[in-house]
């Protein structure tokens, strides 16, 4: 019997072959993301989890405006190895008819069985991409985890705010979001 070999070192999927792929219809009704170089399934979404992306992405619509572009579950261009599809994003206005932003005010991840996905390898995903502040809404706490001031792949300022709390937009100081009115 032969010898399984491991190989030396793997090779990571670049962000372009992705869509390219992704284009040509590979990955028809699988949702899925690119997270450092790895196909990576997404897990499927709960009510709570639905409805939260729901009530924060309507509260970000309404505050934020014209001023720049709210995307719900859209991809976001992390690096050339990494394409996540976050839960909320508020990017730069612009034209994203070519090319995925990869620039973010902020990002957010609701989670669940997420949890520790969106702890450590999406923050240091945006926290690297310069993602300006990110947020990881636990739905069993009914928290908000707050994340900014990213220096080398990391957030240097974390707080969490809780049901009675609420939290000021970095990029927007004029936008006041209350937990309650996000996590229930």
């Amino acid at each position: 019997m032969e010898e399984l070999v491991a190989p030396e070192r793997l090779r990571p999927l670049r962000r372009l072959e992705y869509e390219r792929m992704a284009a040509e219809g590979f990955f028809e009704d699988e949702r899925i993301e690119l997270l450092e170089g790895v196909i990576v399934e997404m897990t499927p979404q709960g009510t709570r989890h639905a409805v939260t992306i729901e009530r924060l992405s309507h509260l970000l619509f309404a505050t934020v405006g014209d001023r720049a572009r709210v995307r719900v579950q859209l991809p976001f261009a992390a690096s050339d190895v990494s394409l996540p599809e976050p839960d909320v994003a508020v990017v730069p206005r612009g034209d994203y008819e070519l090319a995925h932003p990869s620039q973010g005010q902020l990002i957010v991840e609701v989670a669940g069985s997420s949890l520790n996905k969106d702890r450590l390898v999406k923050a240091r995903l945006y926290a690297t991409a310069g993602v300006t502040e990110y947020w990881v809404i636990d739905i069993a706490a009914k928290t908000i985890e707050v994340c900014c001031e990213p220096v080398d792949g990391q957030y240097t300022r974390l707080h969490a705010a809780g049901p009675g709390g609420s939290i000021r937009l970095q990029a927007f100081p004029d936008v006041e979001i209350a937990v309650a009115d996000v996590v229930r």
